[in-house]
């Protein structure tokens, strides 16, 4: 995924109200960026981190700047923006990262399930006219070398997975995807000490048949590219 604009570097100063972010350009201009990002965003916010913004294309648009990347004293680059996550998911299924995306015929984003109880990000057709449906979940939470998802309870998610374990047990094949933006991670887990319910549910979904993916991603101030698959340890 190329950044359609080139990216500000600056020093963050504060993320404050949830979609607000203070940072300093390197010009020594303090703006005030849009951060798209809903979870705690735990280490991931930390004041004096480098952080990378794009301009905003809308003219109309309140806040001129959207907060993209950040870059830990340690160097470590994460992707603040999670709604880039289902972008570098289509990436992965493309390039066919993982042998359940090797007979792919289609792939649809955004598709009710068949119940017409959940909406998932996408939705797979393989050659033999089967489908898959997948969900796709951005994790930025690490603690070492292990990352977590969620960094904060979600009832939502909680119900994604509850819906693909549903479709799961009705047959039909479901993934649940983790894309990993913090390049410091090396696996990824569930984070049951953060939200029980949601890691009871993906249990619940494995015995289902759900498959359960990671992916890392590279980082730069140019691009966000899938690099490689990571372990998941439930």
């Amino acid at each position: 995924m190329q950044f359609t604009s080139p990216l500000l570097r600056g020093t963050l100063i504060r993320r404050y109200k949830r979609f607000f972010a203070d940072i300093l350009l390197d010009s020594s201009e303090e703006i005030t960026a849009h951060c798209p990002n809903t979870g705690a965003m735990t280490g991931c916010a930390q004041p004096g981190f480098t952080a990378y913004v794009s301009p905003a294309n809308n003219p109309k648009r309140k806040l001129k700047f959207t907060w993209e990347l950040a870059v830990t004293p340690e160097k470590q680059w994460i992707g603040i923006n999670t709604q880039h996550a289902n972008t570098l998911a289509h990436e992965a299924i493309e390039q066919r990262v993982h042998p359940i995306f090797e007979d792919l015929q289609d792939i649809r984003r955004e598709v009710t399930s068949p119940d017409g109880q959940s909406r998932f990000d996408f939705c797979l057709t393989q050659r033999d006219g089967s489908l898959r449906y997948l969900e796709v979940k951005s994790v930025t939470l690490a603690e070492g070398n292990q990352g977590y998802f969620p960094d904060a309870v979600t009832s939502r998610g909680t119900k994604h997975v509850q819906g693909l374990a549903e479709l799961a047990r009705a047959g039909t094949h479901t993934c649940l995807l983790f894309c990993v933006q913090h390049s410091a991670i090396e696996q990824v887990s569930v984070a049951r000490h953060i939200d029980p319910a949601y890691a009871a549910a993906v249990t619940d979904a494995v015995a289902a048949g759900v498959q359960i993916i990671a992916v890392g991603c590279e980082m730069s101030q140019e691009k966000i590219t899938i690099n490689q698959l990571l372990p998941v340890i439930l």
